[in-house]
């Protein structure tokens, strides 16, 4: 036997509740030392302390520089960890989840509030309470996809539970349904107090759970506060379209700000259990209403026209520049919806106008072929403009 080869015998023990003893070899130590585990001075003193019982002389302790004392943001960043992924078993999760989570805040009032308002608030708390036991011990078990399915459960019964309160207290106010599945159906500002609620419930749920998908609701809540706020303040008889647009506008890019700080505060976080993607749904809702917001937007001047697909190319980088692809969707789809426009305006009442709608297509393809043959190089390369928090992350 070789001096590589050698395994030492002589196990140490630590007691009957350590884990089992396995042999190592000098090639083990120096796997260690290249992944940078322990240095190369370490795994050659442990060798020698371990093969040959000799004790190596202590190894000087370097000296810290600038650069070591303090690490760069990106030294610090840590990768997210990756979602659930698209397997049966997590489909059977999301769809019973859902139907749950449907059953009981678009249903339940339509069977139940026949029975009287303390008879929904009863059956909501216990469904609440249930969810959350069950959460907990989905959590226990390591099985992040129903815990989290059940703490949401949790997190959208809350305005249910705040209507029956206000509604039993009388301090319902008038003008507004008194059916809570209207909740869901009609804009109107007197919601606000059940989403102002369900955002305070949500966040000291979530920092109770830590589990991703409770800020589904969160984002959803935003998107419905977004439209009962310009209802408020327009305090007018009507619609008013463009108003209820711009504010969904503002709503769409303050939540998306919302979602960059919550995914670098999960990168830069040194506790694993935050280091999950906490910022998917913000970010979903967040484009959703910033995206169609502008796209709704009507410009009379070929300037604008111009501008708004030109800020779609820039969605487009930015998504790739931070490993976000719901915004590269959206730019892509704003960038066809200009050419196409271009493509009609300029054949317009011609026989060539399908050709160019083909060409356009066609075009459009080579794009994505020649993206997805150099997509890891693109992304390297834009990813040097964005801060090192917001970086794509394996």
């Amino acid at each position: 036997m070789t001096q590589h080869d050698y395994e030492p015998t002589q196990m140490m023990d630590y007691g009957p509740s350590t884990l089992q003893s396995i042999p190592i070899t000098e090639t083990d130590l120096k796997e260690a030392a290249r992944a940078e585990v322990i240095t190369d001075a370490q795994a050659q003193a442990l060798w020698r302390l371990w093969a040959h019982g000799e004790e190596a002389p202590p190894l000087a302790r370097p000296v810290p520089t600038a650069a070591a004392v303090a690490p760069t943001q990106a030294a610090l960043v840590q990768p997210v960890a990756a979602g659930p992924g698209f397997s049966f078993v997590n489909v059977l999760y999301y769809f019973g989840g859902m139907v749950a989570i449907g059953a009981m805040t678009l249903f339940i009032t339509l069977g139940y509030q026949a029975m009287g308002l303390k008879a929904v608030l009863l059956i909501s708390l216990a469904y609440a309470l249930g969810a959350l036991k069950v959460a907990d011990h989905f959590k226990a078990r390591a099985l992040p996809v129903p815990a989290g399915l059940m703490a949401t459960l949790a997190v959208v019964l809350v305005p249910l539970v705040l209507w029956c309160v206000q509604s039993l207290a009388g301090a319902w106010p008038t003008g507004v349904s008194r059916n809570y599945a209207d909740y869901h159906y009609f804009i109107d500002w007197r919601w606000m107090m059940l989403e102002f609620g369900t955002l305070a419930a949500a966040a000291v749920m979530l920092w109770r759970y830590k589990l991703p998908f409770m800020v589904m609701p969160v984002a959803v809540t935003l998107w419905y506060m977004s439209m009962d706020v310009a209802n408020g303040l327009m305090q007018v008889d009507g619609w008013d379209y463009q108003l209820m647009r711009d504010i969904s506008l503002v709503f769409g890019l303050g939540t998306c700000a919302m979602a960059m700080w919550v995914d670098v505060r999960t990168r830069l976080s040194k506790d694993a259990a935050w280091r999950q993607d906490f910022a998917f749904w913000l970010y979903l809702f967040g484009a959703i209403m910033f995206w169609s917001s502008l796209s709704l937007r009507d410009s009379n001047s070929e300037l604008g026209k111009a501008l708004y697909a030109v800020l779609n190319v820039f969605l487009v980088l930015f998504g790739a520049a931070i490993g976000r692809r719901v915004f590269t969707v959206f730019g892509a789809l704003g960038v066809a919806g200009y050419l196409g426009y271009l493509s009609h305006r300029v054949f317009q009442d011609s026989l060539l106008f399908p050709f160019a709608l083909s060409l356009l297509g066609l075009g459009v393809v080579w794009l994505g072929v020649k993206w997805q043959r150099n997509e890891a190089a693109i992304n390297a390369y834009l990813a040097r403009w964005v801060p090192a928090g917001l970086r794509p992350r394996g």
